[in-house]
């Protein structure tokens, strides 16, 4: 037997209960893993609410972890026992002290990397790496938006825009917020609770706006987001912080500027597992090198889940948090 986090209705923080479960074996091309810490992510309330559909309920809960391998299936040939493992693309049930989960999924973990650093870094690290990397390739000189910068993924990218020589403009909502930011690599913060993003950015940029808009807030910095983007520029929405973004309107894409949307996610990226081990050999690049640091702000036992989830959506927490079963 082991403990998870499960729950077996959608709904707020309360429906997250803590219980005894029985892991199953692995199959052929499955292995087991122990967990040794546990990432909090926005994107873990979107599957407890419901705004994402679990594939079923009573359902599991989380997507990134690092541990060690458990037990393989007999078809594995790229891991055994013992091995030291992350994942970040799920299935559910990383909020578990085991978990069962493809071995597709997994990624090689350096010794120079400890469990806290990867599963603090694992989905925010190689969101960074296919936003900046991949859904829009950001080069030397030009100057980007990205809203929430001091949240754990906006940190990550501050730090990784700037040694790429890259100019991020960082909104937050607060003055230690912004002092947060410009200390991890952010060019200019905006901060959107006593400034007005649009104007800065047209200050900031002298009158060029940006030709990417990296936007993870959604519904209430949508229309933002498209008055920021320069003529023909992209707007990359991929997170709904405070709601989805709905009813849009195509023809506002040609008021605003010819402008291009995406709506991307990690798992279109890291698809295969050689896309995955690629993208994650980049991240720990960025982290042995010290071009990148990992802040863990925040660590919970696995069984206070609820209540490190009610800190995260109320935006009282930096950096990373962690899960320690």
């Amino acid at each position: 037997m082991a403990k998870r986090i499960q729950f077996a209705r959608t709904g707020g923080p309360e429906v997250l209960e803590y219980l005894d479960y029985q892991p199953a074996e692995p199959g052929p091309q499955q292995v087991r893993v122990r967990n040794r810490a546990i990432g909090l992510n926005f994107i873990d309330t979107y599957f407890r609410s419901g705004l994402y559909v679990a594939p079923a309920l009573p359902s599991g809960l989380g997507t990134e972890a690092a541990g060690e391998v458990d037990a393989v299936g007999s078809a594995v040939t790229d891991f055994k026992v013992g091995d030291r493992v992350a994942y970040a693309t799920g299935p559910l049930g990383a909020y578990s002290e085991l978990h069962v989960l493809p071995a597709a999924n997994l990624v090689e973990l350096p010794e120079a990397i400890s469990f806290e650093q990867a599963a603090a870094v694992m989905l925010k690290g190689l969101t960074v790496q296919y936003l900046l990397r991949q859904t829009y390739p950001v080069q030397p000189g030009e100057t980007i938006l990205w809203h929430a910068a001091a949240g754990g993924v906006g940190l990550i990218a501050c730090q990784w825009a700037k040694a790429l020589g890259v100019k991020l403009i960082g909104t937050v909502g607060s003055p230690e917020k912004a002092a947060q930011a410009k200390a991890h690599g952010a060019w200019a913060t905006i901060d959107y609770s006593r400034e007005n993003v649009v104007e800065r950015v047209l200050e900031l940029t002298d009158g060029n706006k940006c030709p990417v808009v990296y936007d993870s807030v959604g519904k209430d910095t949508w229309p933002i987001s498209l008055d920021c983007a320069a003529q023909r520029g992209l707007v990359v929405s991929f997170g709904n912080a405070s709601g989805a973004v709905d009813g849009v309107n195509l023809g506002i894409l040609a008021q605003k500027g010819s402008l291009f949307v995406t709506r991307p996610t990690l798992f279109g990226y890291a698809n295969t597992p050689e896309r995955l081990q690629a993208m994650a050999d980049e991240l720990f690049g960025m982290l042995t090198t010290g071009k990148i640091k990992v802040e863990i702000n925040q660590r919970y036992a696995l069984a206070d889940a609820a209540k490190a989830q009610t800190e995260l959506a109320a935006r009282r927490t930096t950096g990373s948090t962690i899960l320690l079963p």
